[in-house]
């Protein structure tokens, strides 16, 4: 089993950047892929990024492709999420999740989730 902790939101003006971490617990973390999905008020929730068990692999949604960029630490069971020329349509909440082995950009295929962490970007 995996436990996730994501930390990094807040409030950005449009064009600025924030760093979402999700930090996990468990020995086999290394073992996990892990993606980051976010969720908009009256929206469904939707993928924004994944990576693969080592780093070595990432996919990211078309709407965040040159802005967003995701990477890992084995070492310190950390995943973060780069943001950068934030947009006011980039507020949601941010969740991370993992399930083992294979990388997807389905949520249905994820086993396990963090809380969240909320995102706003003013205009």
């Amino acid at each position: 089993q995996v436990q996730l902790v994501e930390s990094g939101g807040g409030l950005v003006q449009a064009g600025g950047s924030l760093r979402l971490s999700c930090a996990a617990s468990g020995r086999t973390f290394s073992t996990y892929a892990v993606g980051w999905f976010r969720q908009a008020p009256g929206k469904e929730r939707e993928f924004v990024a994944t990576i693969s068990m080592s780093g070595g692999r990432t996919s990211y949604a078309d709407s965040v492709k040159g802005r967003f960029t995701i990477s890992r630490d084995n070492a310190k069971n950390t995943v973060s999420l780069q943001m950068n020329s934030l947009k006011p349509e980039d507020t949601a909440a941010y969740y991370c999740a993992a399930r083992q082995y294979y990388y997807s950009e389905r949520l249905e295929e994820y086993n396990y989730w963090g809380q969240g962490t909320q995102v706003a970007v003013s205009s």
